[in-house]
């Protein structure tokens, strides 16, 4: 094959290309049996898991994960541990070949594992499982003495798998261990196949289980919005009716909802919307079983739904009533600012005009004063002139010092006027 000169990769490139391989099913041929472990952690204990995991695999001298591994299997003595890291939890899948059928699960295979390695792991249960795989004919009863001795009396769940191809039982509770128990008989089932049918059976579970993690909060916030929408409601009256005459006070209130909706908005939102995600996970992994009815039992998918699918109309109608409530405390509040600003300028154009009168007022007084004044100082500037001109007539000059007192006084206040009605014009000019 002649060498080609290719443009560059993406750095992407060969991770996606490999994404479709992560986290391959496990071929499995039975008997065998499986514990499974899902613990709830989060980003902050990905370092923690992988050290875990690495702690197990150095105890029975077996090679560690990557640095940046999220997925590792290995056999560890007598079982095949399969390790698997995920956004919100971790997932250990001990498997065992072999073992006592009539009792599998009174040593399953995670008594393997040493004691105080599993009490020291990271994060909380959320989820366990034993599974027991046996070879069984195609053809045989669905409930035998087996299943029963694996399930007690408790209401079973089960169908054909895969076609025909294998038949699976459950009841869906946890047993006094605190584990889930599935029963596969494997009729027809390459061990591709047998793996791919275990992993989707507690995936499916598994994401129930934290599809389920929005129920409780949905359920609190529920009860919460019940009460803030009666509040909004209140608001939305006082605003229409105009019976609240503190507009700023009703603006105090709904900016104070406003934030408290916003804050649980993205408090829930994350936890709604993966409950979301992974309700889809649930539904998608049980279309790949591809169940055939077996007589007298509910399916996997008829199990689930009845139970799952409210659950999750409930998250979704609070993810809803949430957003919604955002949005319309939003258009309250500018509906409500808008309101407040006319109300601040209506009172703002009274102000001005108060203001604007008390300026005529004290206008008007100004040039009352100024009238005064100009007589004021007339008569003191006259006053002065009368002492000039007696001074001047006793010293012998030819006038009447009364007579030139008397034509002064027009000439002193025209003079005044004159003058402070420039001085008022300069003013006028500097303010302008």
């Amino acid at each position: 094959m002649p060498s080609l000169t290719l443009p560059a990769s993406h750095p992407h490139r060969t991770a996606l290309s490999e994404e479709v391989h992560a986290r391959p099913p496990q071929p499995l041929t039975g008997p065998l049996s499986a514990s499974y472990l899902v613990l709830y952690t989060g980003p902050e204990d990905r370092d923690a898991d992988r050290a875990a995991i690495a702690d197990l695999a150095k105890r029975f001298s077996a090679a560690a994960p990557s640095p940046d591994a999220t997925h590792y299997s290995a056999h560890l003595g007598p079982v095949r541990v399969i390790w698997e890291r995920h956004t919100e939890f971790t997932r250990y899948t001990f498997i065992r070949q072999n073992g006592d059928e009539r009792a599998p699960f009174d040593n399953p295979p995670i008594a393997e594992a040493p004691s105080d390695w599993l009490e020291s792991l990271p994060g909380e249960i959320i989820y366990a499982a034993h599974v027991l795989m046996v070879n069984a004919a195609g053809d045989g009863p669905a409930i035998d003495e087996t299943a029963r001795a694996l399930f007690g009396d408790a209401e079973l769940v089960g169908a054909r798998i895969g076609a025909g191809h294998s038949v699976v039982l459950t009841s869906f509770r946890s047993h006094g261990d605190g584990f889930n128990r599935f029963l596969i008989r494997n009729a027809s089932l390459n061990p591709i196949q047998a793996g791919r049918l275990m992993r989707n059976l507690l995936e499916m579970d598994t994401y129930r289980m934290m599809a389920l993690l929005g129920l409780p909060p949905a359920r609190q916030m529920g009860r919460t919005l019940t009460e803030r929408e009666r509040e909004l409601a209140e608001i939305t009256h006082e605003m229409a009716d105009g019976v609240h005459s503190d507009e700023s006070g009703l603006l105090d209130r709904i900016t104070r909802l406003q934030a408290d909706i916003e804050r649980r908005h993205s408090q829930h939102r994350f936890r709604f919307t993966a409950s979301e995600a992974y309700y889809g996970i649930v539904q998608a992994r049980i279309d790949e079983l591809r169940e055939q009815r077996l007589e007298r039992l509910q399916t996997f998918a008829e199990f689930v739904e009845r139970r799952l699918a409210p659950a999750m109309n409930t998250v979704k109608a609070v993810s809803e009533r949430l957003g919604s409530m955002s949005e319309r405390l939003s258009r309250v509040t500018q509906l409500l600012s808008t309101r407040v600003a006319l109300t601040q300028e209506q009172q703002s154009r009274k102000l001005l005009a108060a203001m604007a009168r008390r300026a005529k007022l004290q206008l008007r007084l100004q040039r009352t004063v100024e009238g005064l004044s100009i007589a004021a100082i007339s008569y003191y500037v006259v006053g002065l002139f009368a002492y000039l001109a007696k001074g001047g007539e006793d010293l012998g000059l030819p006038y009447n010092a009364t007579l030139v007192t008397a034509a002064a006084i027009p000439i002193v206040v025209f003079m005044l006027a004159y003058g402070l009605r420039r001085v008022r014009a300069g003013l006028n000019r500097t303010g302008d």
